[in-house]
């Protein structure tokens, strides 16, 4: 058990994800945008999954739209370096249908719920250590979930289906990413910091 435990965290130092100082950096400027665009609040998850509040969607078209040219030109430049997972169905749809679950329950995800907890939410706490323990079990059992994932269909890309083009292929997703983030009609739900400036106007 503690071998399987200690092998965890040999794997994560291993990745080679940079130093400790770039690793803070990025997670101040995620933190600062999260805190920024509020949409740690659960106000703004609730109203996506009802599509009445777009702040979310609108985030997250912009950041896949970046990070999708940015990510693969600086990989491709030698600056940085990304690992496809293995495609598992199983696996998916467990995970997925666990992890919507997890996020209708807590009105967080596992990106935004550390910012919530900063905030000093214990709710979330309560979540990220249910998380925790959960992926402590699934480390430990990792032979029988296996078991019940199914066969991976290997690692794939998108650029693996535009061979020639593969820069271009990029670009143009990235972009239109970044137009349908633009074009989404702006639509907000009320959040506690809206609530706490209408009662003090």
């Amino acid at each position: 058990m503690f071998e399987r435990i200690l092998n965890m965290f040999t794997t994560v130092s291993n990745e080679a994800h940079g130093s400790v100082f770039v690793v803070f950096m990025i997670g101040l400027v995620f933190g600062v945008l999260i805190q920024y665009s509020r949409v740690d609040k659960f106000e703004k998850i609730a109203g996506f999954a009802m599509l009445r509040d777009t702040v979310v969607p609108k985030m997250l078209f912009l950041a896949i739209g970046l990070a999708s040219i940015g990510l693969y030109f600086m990989v491709e430049a030698g600056y940085a370096s990304y690992h496809p997972k293995p495609i598992i169905l199983g696996g998916l749809i467990i995970g997925g249908t666990i992890f919507g679950i997890s996020m209708a329950i807590l009105g967080k995800c596992p990106g935004t719920g550390p910012v919530s907890i900063a905030e000093g939410r214990i709710d979330v706490l309560v979540g990220a250590i249910g998380g925790i323990f959960g992926g402590l079990v699934f480390t430990l059992y990792y032979d029988f979930f296996k078991s019940i994932m199914g066969e991976s269909l290997g690692k794939t890309t998108l650029v693996s289906y535009f061979n020639g083009h593969e820069n271009l292929s990029v670009f143009v997703f990235g972009i239109i990413l970044i137009i349908v983030s633009i074009v989404i009609p702006l639509r907000q739900e009320f959040d506690e910091a809206d609530l706490q400036q209408l009662k003090e106007s």
